[in-house]
C-alpha cells in the first residue's frame, strides 16, 4: 500500500512539473512523447501492425475443438449416438423382437411390420463428443495474398497520418514560440514608448508651471498613456493564451521559455521537389492506389477456383472421455469451388473496383498538381511578406525620427502636444504592422514547412 502511494505521490509530481526558461529543442522532444493527440495516433499505428498478424494468420489454417454433453431419447439421435461410439448392436434393430415372432411361426406380413421397441422408443441416453475440426485455405485465387498486402499498406497509411500528426504538432509548438517572442519584442517596444509618454508627461507638467502648457495637453498624453496601457495588457492577455495552448501541446504547465534568437532571419529553405516527395497526403493518395489496385486484385479472385483441406478427429462416449481411442474417428477431405453463374454479379463488381482505381489514380495526380499550387501560392505570399516587412522597418525608423522631432519642437513651442500624440501614434501604427507582418511572414514559413509532412 505504501509503495502505491508513493507511486501516485510521483505520477502527481510529474504531471503537477512546471517548465520554466523552455527551449525550442526541448519543447519539440516533450511534445513527441507526451503529446495526446500523438499518443492516441500511435494507437491506430498499433492496431494497422496486429492487422497484418490478422491477415498473415489465415495462411495458418484454423483449428477448432468441439466438446458436446447430449441426453435425449429421440429415437434418430439415441442410434446416432451409438453409431458414433461405435456400440450400434442388431439388437438396437429389434432383432430380438423380429426372432421371436420367427420362431414362434408368425406370417411374413407379421414379420415385416413388426415395431421393434429398442429402436422406435429407445431408454435415455448420455452421449459425450470431444473433437477437433483443422480448416486450411490451400488456394483462393490470390484473395489472401492480396488481403496480405493491403494490411500492409494500411499500415504505411497510419504511418504517415503518426507522421504527419507529429510534424503538425511540432509546427504547432513551433508557432506557439513565434507567437510569445514577437509578443515578448512587442511588450519590450511598448514598454520604451510608455517610458517615453512618461517623460513627455513630466515635460508637459513642467511646461505647464511656466505657463507653457494647457491643462488640455496632460490631458491628451494621459489619454495616450492610458492607450499604451491597454496595448501592454492586450499583449499579456494574448502571451498568456499562447503559453496556455504550448501547456496543451506538451501536457506540462509551461511558465516560460527562452525566446528564439534571430526570429527576423527565419527563411523558408523547403524546395517544391521537397514537398512532392515528402507531403502526407501524396503519400496517402499514393498508398491508396496500392490498396486500390489490391483490391481489384482480391475481387477478380471470384473468377478463379478456391480450393482447401480439412481434417476432423474426435470420440464420443456416455461418459466424458471415457474409451477415447477405443471409440476414435477421423475424417480427412479436399474441396474445390468454382463459381460458374452469378448472374453478372462479381463482373459487375469487379469492373466497379477497375473503375475506382482510375479514379484513385486520377486522385493522386490531383494531389500532386493541387499541392504544387498550394507550394507556390504560400512562397509568392512569403515573398510579399518579406517585401512588406523590409517597406515597414523603414517607414518605422522614419516614424521614430519624426516622433522625436516633434517632440523637440513641442519644448521649443513650435507644434501643440496635439501633433506630438499623433506622431507617437504614427510610430505606433507603423510597428504594430511591422510586428504583424513579421508574424505573418513567420506563419507563412510554417504553412510551407507543414507541406512536407
Amino acid at each position: 500500500m505504501l509503495k502505491l502511494l508513493i507511486l501516485i505521490s510521483f505520477i502527481t509530481f510529474v504531471q503537477a512539473k512546471t517548465l520554466h526558461n523552455l527551449t525550442l529543442n526541448q519543447a519539440l522532444k516533450i511534445v513527441e512523447k507526451q503529446n495526446i493527440e500523438l499518443n492516441i495516433a500511435k494507437f491506430d499505428e498499433d492496431i494497422a501492425k496486429l492487422g497484418i498478424k490478422v491477415a498473415k494468420g489465415y495462411d495458418y489454417g484454423k483449428l477448432d475443438a468441439t466438446i458436446m454433453g447430449l441426453r435425449s431419447n429421440d429415437a434418430g439421435n439415441v442410434f446416432g449416438f451409438k453409431l458414433q461410439r461405435r456400440e450400434a448392436t442388431f439388437n438396437d434393430f429389434g432383432f430380438d423382437e423380429f426372432l421371436y415372432h420367427w420362431q414362434i411361426g408368425s406370417p411374413a406380413n407379421v414379420l415385416l411390420n413388426v415395431k421393434p421397441k429398442n429402436l422406435n422408443y429407445p431408454d435415455p441416453q448420455n452421449h459425450y463428443d470431444v473433437k477437433f475440426t483443422y480448416v486450411l485455405p490451400l488456394y483462393t485465387g490470390g484473395k489472401l495474398s492480396a488481403y496480405k498486402k493491403i494490411a500492409k499498406e494500411m499500415l504505411n497509411m497510419a504511418k504517415i497520418d503518426r507522421a504527419k500528426a507529429i510534424g503538425t504538432k511540432k509546427s504547432q509548438v513551433k508557432s506557439a514560440f513565434y507567437d510569445i517572442t514577437i509578443l515578448e519584442h512587442f511588450e519590450k517596444d511598448l514598454k520604451v514608448v510608455e517610458k517615453n509618454i512618461l517623460r513627455l508627461k513630466a515635460s508637459v507638467k513642467s511646461l505647464k508651471k511656466e505657463g507653457y502648457a494647457k491643462k488640455s495637453d496632460m490631458l491628451e498624453v494621459e489619454s495616450k498613456l492610458s492607450d499604451v496601457k491597454r496595448m501592454l495588457f492586450q499583449a499579456k492577455t494574448f502571451k498568456e493564451l499562447s503559453y496556455d495552448f504550448l501547456s496543451f501541446l506538451l501536457n506540462q504547465d509551461v511558465k516560460s521559455i527562452k525566446e528564439i534568437e534571430n526570429i527576423d532571419s527565419l527563411d523558408n529553405k523547403i524546395t517544391l521537389a521537397d514537398v512532392l516527395k515528402k507531403n502526407a497526403d501524396i503519400k496517402k493518395a499514393d498508398t491508396g492506389l496500392k490498396i486500390q489496385s489490391e483490391m481489384v486484385n482480391v475481387q477478380k479472385s471470384a473468377f478463379l477456383p478456391e480450393v482447401g483441406t480439412f481434417a476432423e478427429y474426435g470420440s464420443a462416449d456416455d461418459e466424458f472421455l471415457h474409451h477415447f481411442r477405443e471409440h476414435d474417428r477421423y475424417t480427412i477431405g479436399v474441396q474445390a469451388k468454382l463459381n460458374i453463374l452469378n448472374g453478372g454479379v462479381d463482373n459487375a463488381k469487379y469492373q466497379q473496383e477497375k473503375i475506382k482505381r482510375m479514379k484513385v489514380k486520377e486522385q493522386t495526380m490531383l494531389a500532386r498538381k493541387g499541392m504544387t499550387l498550394k507550394y507556390k501560392k504560400l512562397k509568392t505570399e512569403l515573398e510579399n511578406q518579406k517585401m512588406q516587412i523590409k517597406a515597414l522597418q523603414k517607414e518605422l525608423d522614419l516614424a521614430k525620427e519624426i516622433y522625436r522631432a516633434y517632440k523637440q519642437r513641442y519644448k521649443e513651442g513650435l507644434v501643440s502636444i496635439n501633433d506630438v500624440l499623433i506622431k507617437q501614434s504614427a510610430w505606433i501604427e507603423k510597428l504594430l504592422k511591422l510586428l504583424d507582418a513579421k508574424n505573418k511572414k513567420n506563419k507563412k514559413i510554417l504553412e510551407i514547412e507543414e507541406l512536407t509532412f
